[in-house]
């Protein structure tokens, strides 16, 4: 059984999470550290399929792991009657609902937006997809990368000359999981004023979409002459901004803006190239972007070491990074200060490191705490929560199958 867990923000809301993988468990899993009663809501007999992906130890998954911190797990037969009946008592209990099945599931199941409404007519349902739940694509499946593709994004990174990449990143789960998060937040702040609740559809497509930051309004205000492309390890609209080849690795500089350009070269001690015809303003310099370059990277490699090229950076105040591997960016010390990194402990995994809680409150200094469950653990304690049950009566329908629980 989890320790009680300290008042937060989202303190005395409940949700019913029917969702796996990445971008749906981030909705509820940043609910959840933020106070929320989450009861994850597993298909039985296997639950969450991140359960076993990868198997890291003991057959425990640390991607599941990462993703359900702070949630209670009820594990059920939804598709016996008697199964989706109980689901059906817990929707009038709670606040919210999210899922993240591809659109037309959960109707199957019997556990449509109608349906949920009829039962709690101020529930919160977030469904989370791919394409949305309306449009000519909603019908297909999609992952994170296939969303990406869509959406402009795999085209703008790589080698101008080169194939397009992808970042090893799930960079569009977990934004879409944020606007889920938000989408909620704001719903449940709309109910508190009216009374209503409401169905929120939420697309990674739309998620990465907006991510763009000037190809769509450059594209468009051109009427069409201006065509995003990707440009490799520098930006194709301002300079200099992008990866420079340091003496022992890579180093990410922006100092398009003029007065920051300036203080570049008063850092590579060349402070008459801030007069310099070729690179006097952020045209010159993108027209002239290889010969800026050269100078930038022999500078660098002039230096003792990349720390000493970023030290000079910082004292003439350029927005300058090394270029960090995970594991580098693991042990940096202010990740570690901030909480960036947080150290869990499982039950069977031990202690190791996860992406910590991204935000934070004045009020409440930590997130809120808990382990990520095991399959079915907190079947009982939901239910008699909830529902009164008896433990008899939950021991009743975990030996009909009904229910499940994964024994340790």
């Amino acid at each position: 059984m989890n320790p009680p867990r300290p008042a937060h923000v989202l303190d005395g809301y409940s949700v019913l999470d029917f969702t796996q993988f990445v971008a749906g468990p981030t909705v509820t899993r940043m609910m959840a550290q933020m106070g929320a009663d989450v009861i994850k809501i597993e298909i039985a007999p296997g639950g969450d399929r991140t359960r076993t992906l990868p198997l890291m130890r003991d057959n425990r998954s640390g991607y599941f792991v990462q993703q359900n911190l702070g949630k209670r797990s009820v594990c059920v037969d939804v598709r016996n009657p008697a199964g989706l009946a109980i689901i059906k008592e817990l929707v009038p209990k709670v606040d919210v609902m999210v899922e993240n099945f591809a659109p037309g599931v959960i109707g199957r199941l019997g556990l449509d937006y109608e349906t949920i409404r009829a039962l709690n007519p101020k529930i919160v349902m977030c469904s989370v997809s791919t394409f949305g739940q309306q449009g000519p694509l909603a019908h297909l499946p999609g992952y994170d990368f296939i969303a990406q593709a869509y959406a402009g994004i795999t085209y703008m990174t790589g080698e101008a000359d080169g194939p397009p990449y992808f970042p090893a990143a799930a960079l569009g789960d977990v934004s879409t999981g944020v606007h889920g998060a938000l989408a909620v937040v704001a719903a449940l702040l709309h109910r508190e004023r009216t009374g209503e609740g409401q169905f929120l559809d939420i697309a990674l497509l739309d998620a990465y979409f907006h991510c763009h930051q000037t190809a769509i309004q450059m594209h468009s205000l051109s009427g069409g002459a201006i065509k995003p492309a990707r440009s490799g390890r520098h930006i194709s609209y301002t300079a200099p901004c992008g990866i420079f080849k340091g003496r022992e690795g890579y180093i990410f500089i922006v100092a398009g803006v003029d007065h920051q350009f300036a203080q570049l070269c008063d850092a590579v001690g060349r402070s008459e190239l801030a007069h310099d015809d070729r690179f006097r303003t952020n045209d010159c310099r993108v027209e002239h972007l290889s010969e800026l370059v050269s100078i930038i990277e022999g500078w660098l490699a002039s230096m003792p070491d990349d720390a000493a090229a970023l030290a000079k950076l910082s004292q003439h105040r350029v927005p300058a990074a090394p270029v960090l591997s995970p594991d580098e960016a693991l042990a940096h010390p202010h990740l570690r200060e901030r909480g960036t990194v947080a150290t869990v402990n499982d039950a069977i995994l031990g202690r190791f490191d996860v992406p910590g809680f991204p935000l934070h409150f004045s009020s409440f200094p930590q997130p809120a705490g808990g382990s990520a469950p095991m399959l079915g653990e907190h079947n009982r304690q939901v239910l008699t929560d909830y529902l009164g049950y008896t433990r008899e009566q939950v021991e009743e329908l975990e030996r009909a199958r009904i229910l499940h629980r994964e024994m340790r």
